[in-house]
């Protein structure tokens, strides 16, 4: 009896892990200055290491700086006094196959793209308040004023 309730309880935990990180869609490499997290409700200090995941939203003060590490290897850098937000992501890390969205409200964004862009030229968008970009390049920079 007590071996099945182990290996019950262990089994739970496996499956807990595993649905936890297929949501996660990047990682948090580098922080400088005043720069949060907005998960939900809840705001956090950005810290490096830590996991991001759809409809996060990063936001930067006068002196922040956020690098990001995805995981089709598009990597972002969000300026000062930003509000960027994962509206959408998926990847598939098999065929590369993928989409996203990523909204800047306010502030700076450069971009390295990944697989997704590299797969689908429409498949990796940003859009602001008032227009929707397709990146179809390797790098580039989007800046929205306050």
């Amino acid at each position: 009896m007590r071996a099945t309730i182990v290996t019950g309880l262990l089994m739970a935990a496996l499956v807990s892990t595993a649905a936890a990180h297929a949501t996660e869609i990047g990682r948090i490499k580098s922080v400088a200055g005043a720069a949060f997290v907005v998960h939900g409700k809840s705001v956090t200090r950005a810290t490096p290491g830590e996991l991001l995941q759809v409809g996060d939203t990063l936001r930067t003060g006068a002196d922040g700086l956020v690098g990001v590490t995805f995981v089709d290897n598009s990597r972002f850098a969000v300026g000062p006094n930003s509000q960027v937000a994962l509206s959408e992501f998926e990847f598939n890390d098999t065929t590369h196959a993928g989409h996203s969205l990523t909204t800047v409200n306010r502030g700076s964004l450069a971009v390295v793209s990944g697989q997704i862009a590299h797969e689908n030229k429409d498949a990796m968008r940003v859009r602001t308040p008032t227009a929707v970009l397709a990146a179809r390049g390797t790098r580039f920079v989007v800046r929205v004023g306050t």
